[in-house]
């Protein structure tokens, strides 16, 4: 399996890393980290996510973070479509 971002999904852990950095910039770093490494997991278990809202998506809950990235199953690929705030109202 190989991982693909979608624009919306790299943007979304940019603007995480951004509002973070503003109150600790280390911390900020520990955590996009973390996400991040979460969606390369998915490299081996990517139906590990829970079936998502939207028909074809599943939804990765990351322990101990508010986060939750959207994804999708494609042939050899898992798209990264958002990664949502878990108070976020969303589509």
């Amino acid at each position: 399996m190989h991982i693909r971002w979608s624009p919306d999904a790299a943007d979304d852990l940019e603007r995480i890393h951004l509002r973070l950095r503003e109150n600790n910039p280390e911390a900020a770093h520990q955590i996009v980290q973390k996400i991040y490494d979460s969606c390369l997991g998915l490299k081996i278990f990517p139906h590990r996510g829970r079936p998502g809202r939207e028909p074809g998506s599943r939804e990765l809950i990351l322990p101990r973070l508010p986060w939750i990235v959207v994804y999708r199953i494609n042939g050899d690929f898992v798209e990264i479509s958002r990664i949502w705030h878990g108070a976020q109202n969303r589509p």
